[in-house]
């Protein structure tokens, strides 16, 4: 006898349908699934025969023969075992065939028959919506992360056999309900804030600037001068996430398993702070089967790299793509996958090994070589890409010792939202949310330089050798510069920011 069911995988960052097929037939006993097979789906037959037997089901030995179309597809998702075993026991006649229409199973099973969690819900209930499927079937755990998805009905099964009782009839099963509002990452209560840090108002302009626009920061000092502390302070003043950002970080947090059992939405941006001995397949993603990396993990919040000359030149370089086109593209053999990017980079580094190069109170040991060699890794296309450079002094004893309080980030994030507002309905034509994601053509069309700000820009561009990524980049901050001033058009003093805040560190000097 013939059945046919339906399950999922992942695919990227989207959902896949599978076609679960299943033939049962006299003949010698067997049990063979075919259709491009991970070691996962593989040794689900194991599962799925022992979890039948102990949902109390007795069936016949005979040749079975399972198919998961696509063929051409890797599965590798062991979400599959419930559809391996619903299209089984329909095969078998225990479940009716028009029981499993307009279906989606999607779990893992244990020996004992219990529904485990799967990796990647989110995306394979945005497919299954999208294919017109109605009804998804999943473990309790992962009940929250499918509810996220409007249209369909989503129950939360506890076993096998509580399922079998539900297709059959024997057993009334209610639908899941969503929870009244969706978890976050970490709790908004627990992050740092900007009244912790005394001083450093050029460095806290420079983020709020980068915050306001999506800009990529590079900061340099000392050791102790508090690079690391204001980098942490950085996703307390950026904007809240809109519906369609929670959704994309979501559904990569779910692809990855980061989605703690029974979360929902996530309404925080993601921050992320790799060690510098990380891999550039661990920073951009890959594997046999690609998987998100660091850059992708921090899709519409903030990577942050701590120790910049530290990372191995090839994991630097490897950033290249993903800072320019807001994606990054893994090939492999059997497919290649395009995982989204658009975060905000935020380097630190000391100026040279001993860190102390500039440094007004403390001498620099260093020689001019060992400064060379320690900040040659930085290439000149990578620098190029970051768009803000800030040098972080010393902070002074009389700043340390003040009583004064420091602003909060709720005020600069109160400035920072209104110029991002500004800035979606300029750009929303564009489908884009922030100046830092716009192209040359989008420039030219969205940024109006008044004459003084074309004279001095010149100036500038033809003075110190500028690229025309500089150049676009330098607009591009200081339309953030006019966003923040409530400004319609860049001026030349929006202009003289961001050329400061481009330079303040010259690398190119050391």
């Amino acid at each position: 006898m013939f059945a046919k069911t339906y399950g999922s995988t992942t695919f990227g960052v989207d959902g896949i349908l599978i076609d679960v097929e299943v033939d049962v037939s006299y003949g010698f006993p067997a049990f063979d699934i075919v259709g491009l097979l991970d070691t996962a789906v593989k040794e689900s037959k194991e599962r799925v025969r022992t979890a039948i037997k102990n949902a109390g089901i007795k069936v016949r030995q005979q040749k079975v023969t399972i198919n998961l179309a696509p063929a051409d597809v890797r599965k590798d998702s062991p979400g599959l075992d419930l559809p391996i075993a619903i299209g089984l026991l329909t095969a078998y006649g225990v479940i009716p065939q028009e029981k499993t229409e307009h279906c989606l199973f999607a779990a893992e099973l244990s020996l004992e028959g219990e529904l485990r969690s799967v990796h990647g819900i989110l995306p394979m209930a945005i497919n299954a919506r999208a294919k017109g499927f109605t009804k998804l079937f999943v473990a309790g755990a992962n009940v929250n992360e499918a509810l996220l998805v409007q249209g369909l009905t989503v129950y939360a099964i506890r076993n096998l056999a509580d399922l079998i009782d539900v297709l059959t009839g024997k057993k009334d099963c209610a639908p899941a309900q969503p929870p009244d509002q969706g978890l976050s990452l970490a709790d908004d209560s627990l992050q740092d804030d900007f009244a912790d840090v005394q001083g450093q108002f050029i460095a806290k302009r420079a983020l709020e600037i980068a915050a306001a626009g999506g800009h990529n920061v590079l900061l340099a000092g000392v050791p102790g001068s508090g690079k690391t502390m204001l980098a942490r302070r950085l996703p307390s003043i950026l904007p809240s996430m809109t519906q369609q950002e929670a959704l994309e970080v979501t559904k990569i947090y779910s692809i990855a398993g980061f989605l703690k059992n029974n979360s929902g939405l996530i309404e925080q941006r993601p921050f992320r702070s790799p060690h510098h001995t990380i891999s550039a397949t661990a920073m951009i993603g890959g594997g046999s089967i690609p998987k998100p990396g660091e850059v992708t993990l921090s899709h519409n919040g903030v990577l942050f790299l701590d120790e910049l000359p530290e990372f191995s030149k090839s994991t630097l370089e490897s950033l290249r793509q993903p800072l320019e086109d807001g994606v990054v593209t893994i090939s492999r053999v059997h497919a290649s996958l395009t995982f989204p990017s658009r975060m905000i980079l935020v380097a630190a580094m000391n100026p040279c090994p001993c860190g102390f190069f500039g440094d007004a109170d403390k001498a620099c040991n260093c020689t001019p070589n060992e400064i060379k060699h320690y900040t040659r890794k930085i290439s000149g296309p990578l620098l190029d890409r970051i768009d803000i450079h800030i040098r972080v002094p010393r902070v002074a004893y009389n700043e340390l010792t003040s009583v004064q309080p420091a602003e909060t980030s709720a005020a600069i994030r109160q400035r920072v939202t209104k110029a991002r507002d500004l800035q979606m309905q300029r750009l929303a034509d564009y489908k884009i949310f922030c100046n830092a994601q716009m192209s040359h053509a989008m420039l030219r069309k969205t940024c109006h330089l008044t004459t003084g700000a074309q004279n001095l820009l010149g100036l500038v561009f033809k003075k110190m050798n500028l690229s025309a990524r500089s150049y676009d980049r330098i607009i591009k901050v200081s339309r953030t510069v006019a966003d923040l001033d409530q400004s319609g058009d860049i001026q030349d003093r929006h202009i003289a920011e961001a050329i400061q805040l481009r330079n303040d560190v010259g690398l190119d000097t050391l």
